[in-house]
């Protein structure tokens, strides 16, 4: 990598020199030099670095640097490597007196002792020269010398694409023929199964969700790396897909299968030649028109050229009519830096699928405190009773209408699956045959069962789940019941011949499933009830299936599964609860040549160390802990633990006392007074939604709540996301009025939720957010079934913490680290600044102020009464008042 004289402000520490786009903070330089340090030693990584305090660019010029000195590391080794063969080919053309030990003249031993240094040199040769030629198409197509070619070829290609688009848009919306059974045409042949076939013996990369890597992506651009990194951004066919007949199908599940079904017709059609006399004529299936091989490999050019984001590489492949999906996987060998989230990082089979090879690379998880919690989703598993009964009327009514056309394999692993739903609706309680909506549970609750317990208690033990679950990967069983589905489930595909009969019990089926139970007034809705999801469950329940019984060969030990018996079968759900997320993180951890799990809040860290890292069997002095402070003066922020409030009540919020009137009003007072003396945004969170409707209703009754609105407009916290944006935007055009007009009212308050929507890549910088407040420590409900199960292996598989049961240091490590979160949106830069409001005495004790961050922890003010507490903020905000930065 190469940078033009005066293109970036170079910082050199421990000898080597990073450049940057601006001369860097200080703790930017050791946060480089101690990135480059553990990059060069191997191992893992855990980095810590505030929001504001410009991390991610300090990542990217820290590992990039470590890159560039380590590619130039390794073309002198190959220099060296290419001249060593030469001077051992004239050594041994002198020949030599034998050796003793083997009696063979000097000249045979040498050979056979460099064979193996010749064939390294010559892999090294031909790597040299696919580096130069790749080099120097790249470098045409920067100068533009290629263009013309790349637009001539596709010139020539768009007459063939719209041809394409529009004989895939007739098919896909074609109503099926009448044929019968033994006359099927070739629009179902695709629905039965092929033979199966057992199958027995048989450079970085940086780790964010989809929204978040653009962000990502943009500091790249900005950085000196800019021009000369050869990056790809990685992303789901939901995200890159830009075949509108594809896209409009919206879940997830469906788009990818309908993407490989087109992939397979696109190859079979250039496989099929001309029919023979007395042969059915094929009809002709949809195909993608941008799944073409050519613009793809242009795509894959213009990706290692200029560094793109996910939006740029989708509108590169509307453009050049190529697929993004396919074409940034071409680009992955060729690339130094691959950006994809966390799910195609961590999941293993995705990683597979996506071209990710780990072996010796360096990876980058960024934005990580929440890391252990996403790789035990992403090993979870979850169904429903609806999903289990509907599975197996979809799945009976396939095997019965192609019964004579599937092969004697293909009909046992059906009845196998028939066989595991009827038994998986059993132990929940229910009859598969039955509509589940109408199944009354006798005894609700929550059970939980180690694996083979749970096997056991269903009679399935005498199953082998791994051939089960290979048996649906390589036969796509729930593509083709899907497809299936969608050609008889609809009441307009309904035939009234003798053979279709046999459909319309499944139709039947599905429109029962349609008309859900009336709710209990008042019930709060199920947390993943949106249109997209509803639509992938009634679709194609055995995709959700699938996942559960992949999720039954995880080890015995390293999970769980939690029987919910709710109300009905259909309420009722099996799920599978990952306790050991380090067997899966392992895999990583093996492979890599370091791992730099990075976060601007990462304390408490002894969950990574512990959970996570011990676990998978990393040893204690392969990890390397690097935390800096804020860029902020330390006048900039006034955080306070509050142990009291006006009237003297102690503020202890704890579940048995949080309901009580004294203590809402007690937080009320603290509020009210707040409002008077602190200019713009006020953020108050609170430890859930429940609890915060709670407060505001009885403020409400009080009558403190008008007392608020006479100086803070008052905004709550959508439950919903699309509403976030909507409600930020007034919420800031509300303090920009307010500072601007002047008057009584003084900004607005907005109250939170921790965990919830705005506790997490949100900034409330400048006047947005001048003070926040805490209500409360968010400890997890420990009633939850999972949280038990999860304690109850800690304590079993964990040693004791500072005489600490692992299960204690686990829920207060969750409570902090929601904390951390929230307290830390306020400040995002160097001349921001803001005062922080812990209301609750247990914020004092030691074990648990030792897990503030410690930027903040060492400017902490811990307050008995509120008189004083009173007084440093108002002190505070009067002096930071001479200046305040516009709202952002």
């Amino acid at each position: 990598m190469a940078f033009e004289a005066g293109a970036a402000v170079g910082a050199r520490e421990g000898g080597v020199r990073f450049p940057f786009p601006f001369a860097p903070y200080r703790i930017q330089e050791e946060f480089m030099a101690a990135l480059y340090r553990a990059l060069e030693a191997g191992g893992v990584g855990i980095f810590e670095s505030p929001t504001g305090t410009g991390k991610s660019l300090s990542l990217i010029c820290g590992a990039l640097t470590w890159l560039r000195d380590y590619e130039e590391r390794k073309l002198q080794d190959e220099a060296r490597l290419l001249q060593e063969p030469e001077q051992r080919d004239r050594e041994s053309s002198l020949g030599g007196a034998p050796d003793p030990a083997s009696g063979e003249p000097a000249w045979v031993a040498q050979f056979v002792q460099g064979k193996a240094a010749r064939d390294q040199a010559d892999r090294a040769k031909e790597e040299q020269i696919k580096r130069k030629k790749r080099e120097e198409r790249l470098e045409k197509i920067r100068h533009n010398v290629q263009l013309k070619y790349a637009s001539k070829r596709k010139k020539c290609e768009d007459d063939e694409t719209e041809r394409l688009l529009q004989l895939s848009k007739e098919i896909l919306s074609k109503e099926a023929g009448s044929d019968v059974l033994e006359q099927l045409d070739h629009n179902e042949e695709e629905l039965i199964l092929a033979e199966y076939e057992s199958d027995e013996e048989k450079k970085v990369g940086a780790g964010r969700t989809h929204s978040q890597l653009s962000q990502f992506v943009h500091e790249v651009q900005k950085s000196p790396f800019g021009k000369e990194t050869r990056l790809v951004s990685l992303g789901s066919r939901q995200n890159l897909c830009v075949n509108e007949e594809v896209r409009h199908l919206g879940a997830i599940q469906l788009i990818n299968d309908r993407c490989m079904e087109m992939q397979k017709n696109k190859h079979e059609k250039k496989n099929e030649g001309e029919e023979t006399v007395g042969k059915r004529r094929r009809v002709s299936r949809a195909v993608c028109p941008f799944y073409s091989y050519e613009q793809m490999q242009f795509l894959r050019d213009e990706v290692l050229v200029d560094v793109k984001d996910i939006e740029q590489l989708v509108t590169l492949g509307k453009k050049t009519k190529a697929c993004p999906y396919y074409g940034s996987r071409y680009a992955i060998p060729a690339a130094q830096l691959v950006v994809l989230p966390y799910q195609m990082l961590l999941h293993e089979s995705t990683r597979n699928a996506s071209g990710i090879k780990l072996k010796d690379q360096v990876v980058i998880i960024d934005e990580a405190h929440n890391l252990i919690d996403t790789i035990t989703c992403i090993y979870s598993a979850e169904v429903s009773g609806s999903q289990l009964c509907c599975a197996y009327s979809q799945l009976l009514q396939y095997m019965e209408r192609y019964r004579k056309r599937l092969k004697a394999k293909n009909l046992m692993y059906i009845k196998q699956i028939l066989y595991l739903l009827e038994r998986f609706v059993s132990v929940l309680g229910g009859n598969v045959n039955q509509n589940p909506n109408t199944q009354s549970i006798s005894q609700a609750g929550t059970e939980l069962k180690s694996i083979n317990d749970f096997l056991f208690q269903s009679q399935i033990d005498n199953i082998n789940l791994f051939k089960v679950q290979r048996y649906c990967e390589k036969s796509l069983i729930s593509r083709k019941l899907f497809g299936f589905v969608e050609r008889y489930g609809a009441p307009s595909t309904v035939k009234t011949n003798k053979e279709n009969q046999k459909t319309t019990g499944l139709q039947n089926f599905l429109l029962t499933l349609q008309q859900e139970p009336e709710k209990e007034v008042g019930a709060p809705p199920h947390p993943s009830a949106d249109p997209e999801t509803d639509q992938l469950k009634m679709a194609s329940p055995l995709m959700h299936i699938e996942g559960f019984l992949s999720a039954l060969t995880n080890a015995n030990q390293d999970g769980r599964v939690i029987l919910n018996r709710q109300g009905t079968i259909s309420q009722s759900r099996l799920k599978f609860l990952l306790l050991n997320p380090a067997v899966h993180f392992a895999e990583v951890v093996k492979e890599c040549r370091a791992v730099i799990i990075a976060g601007g809040t990462m304390q408490p860290v002894a969950d990574f160390r512990e959970q996570l890292l011990s676990c998978a069997g990393m040893a204690a002095d392969r990890v390397v802990e690097f935390s800096c402070g804020h860029v902020i003066p330390p006048e900039n922020i006034l955080p306070i633990i509050l142990c009291s409030g006006p009237s003297n009540q102690q503020l202890e919020f704890i579940y048995q006392k949080r309901d009580q009137p004294q203590m809402m009003d007690e937080a009320g007072r603290i509020l009210c007074n707040l409002c008077n003396v602190v200019p713009g945004g006020v953020v108050c969170f609170f430890p859930s939604y429940e609890y915060e409707k709670q407060v505001y209703t009885h403020w409400e009754g009080t009558g403190l709540l008008t007392r608020l609105a006479t100086k803070k407009k008052i905004f709550q916290e959508p439950k919903r996301s699309n509403q976030v944006e909507q409600v930020l935007a007034e919420y800031a055009k509300c303090i920009k009025r307010c500072s601007q007009a002047g008057g009584h009212m003084t900004g607005a308050l907005l109250f939170s939720v921790v965990g919830g929507k705005m506790s997490e890549g949100i900034n409330f910088s400048d006047d947005l957010g001048r003070c926040v407040v805490m209500v409360g420590m968010p400890y997890p409900n420990i009633k939850s079934p999972e949280l038990q199960e999860k304690m109850a292996w800690l304590d079993k598989n964990m040693p004791k913490t500072a005489g600490q049961a692992p299960s204690r240091v686990l829920t207060e490590n969750l409570c902090m680290k929601a904390v951390n979160q929230s307290i830390g949106r306020a400040i995002r830069h160097q001349k921001d600044f803001a005062s922080i409001l812990l209301l609750d005495h247990r914020y004092a004790h030691p074990a648990v102020f030792n897990k503030l961050p410690q930027w903040i922890k060492e400017r902490t003010l811990i307050k008995i009464g509120f008189g004083q507490a009173f007084a440093e903020l108002r002190k505070f905000h009067r002096e930071k008042s001479c200046y305040r930065p516009a709202s952002s």
